[in-house]
C-alpha cells in the first residue's frame, strides 16, 4: 500500500528525503524515487517540482538530478528552513531556560539553531558545541564559543565520536539543549552511532538537560536506541505533537511545555 499525500509537515519531511537520496545518488530515475518513498509517481512529480522551483535540485525527462558543487549545502539549508515557525516558537521557550554568564552545551539539529541567534544576545553567554552550523551563527557575537573536534559528518555539517565525548568529561554546563531525530512511545533513537552515543554524554555534562524536539519527529524509530526521555528535565514541543507521545514523556517523569506557534 503507497502512502497518503499527508499532512503538510509530512509532505516537507518527505522532500527532505527526496532531495537526501538524490544528493546520495546524484541522478535517480523518479519511477525509483516514488518506489522508495512510497508514493504514486504523480505525487513525485509534484515534489520534484517544488524542489526545482526552489532551485535545490534539477527536474529533467524521468529523472531527477542533483547540483554536484551545491548538493549537501543545499539539503542542510532545506533542513533548517523546515517548520521555521515551529522552531521559531521552541527557541522562545528555551529561552526561559538561560541566563547571563551560563555555559549552555547545545547539540547540532537544525531544531536548535534559532536558539543559537537568539543566544548572541545573551551577556557573557559561553556556548560549547559540536556543531559547525552554531558555530558559524555565534561567530560575529560577543559569545564565547568552543567547537567539539572529531569525526565530522556532513549530513550533519557537525562533529561526534570518542575524541567528542571525552571532551564533554570535562565540561560542566548549565543546561544541554539536545535534539533527537526520532521519538516513539519515550524512546529515543539515532540513525548513527556516534551520535546516539553523544546525546548520552550530553547529559552527563549538565546540571540541567532539556530535549527540544518538533512534532514531525514523533512516532518515528532509526538503526540505534539510546534509551528514553527520562534522562531529561524537561521536554519542549509543539502543540501538533500527538498526546499520546506527550503522556508517554510524563509517564516517565519529564516536564512537558508545548508551545503554540500560531499564538
Amino acid at each position: 500500500m503507497r502512502a497518503s499525500r499527508g499532512s503538510e509537515a509530512g509532505v516537507e519531511e518527505r522532500r527532505q528525503a527526496v532531495l537526501r537520496h538524490v544528493a546520495q545518488e546524484g541522478e535517480i530515475r523518479i519511477a525509483e524515487l516514488a518506489e522508495r518513498m512510497g508514493v504514486s509517481v504523480m505525487t513525485m512529480h509534484r515534489d520534484l517540482d517544488n524542489l526545482h522551483d526552489r532551485q535545490l535540485l534539477r527536474k529533467g525527462r524521468g529523472v531527477a538530478t542533483a547540483f554536484s558543487n551545491v548538493t549537501m549545502e543545499s539539503a542542510l539549508r532545506f533542513r533548517e528552513n523546515a517548520n521555521a515557525e515551529v522552531k521559531d516558537a521552541i527557541a522562545d521557550a528555551l529561552m526561559d531556560e538561560v541566563s547571563p554568564g551560563d555555559t549552555v552545551l547545545i547539540d547540532c539539529g537544525s531544531t536548535l539553531f534559532p536558539l543559537a541567534r537568539r543566544l548572541a544576545a545573551v551577556d557573557g553567554i559561553r556556548v560549547i558545541t559540536n556543531s559547525l552550523r552554531v558555530t558559524h551563527l555565534l561567530a560575529a557575537s560577543p559569545a564565547e564559543v568552543t567547537l567539539l573536534g572529531d569525526r565530522y559528518y556532513e549530513d550533519f555539517d557537525s562533529c561526534a565520536g570518542p575524541q567528542a565525548r571525552r571532551q564533554l568529561r570535562d565540561i560542566r554546563a548549565a543546561v544541554a539543549f539536545v535534539t533527537a531525530t526520532s521519538v516513539r512511545d519515550g524512546r529515543l533513537f539515532h540513525p548513527v552511532r556516534a551520535y546516539a552515543e553523544a546525546k548520552r554524554a550530553y547529559l552527563q555534562a549538565a546540571d540541567r538537560a532539556v530535549l527540544a524536539v518538533d512534532h514531525s519527529k514523533f512516532g518515528r524509530t532509526a538503526t540505534y536506541p539510546y534509551g528514553d526521555v527520562s534522562g531529561y528535565d524537561l521536554l519542549v514541543t509543539d502543540a501538533a505533537t500527538p498526546e499520546s507521545e506527550l503522556r508517554s514523556a510524563r509517564d516517565l517523569g519529564v516536564e512537558v511545555r508545548t508551545v503554540d506557534p500560531q499564538s
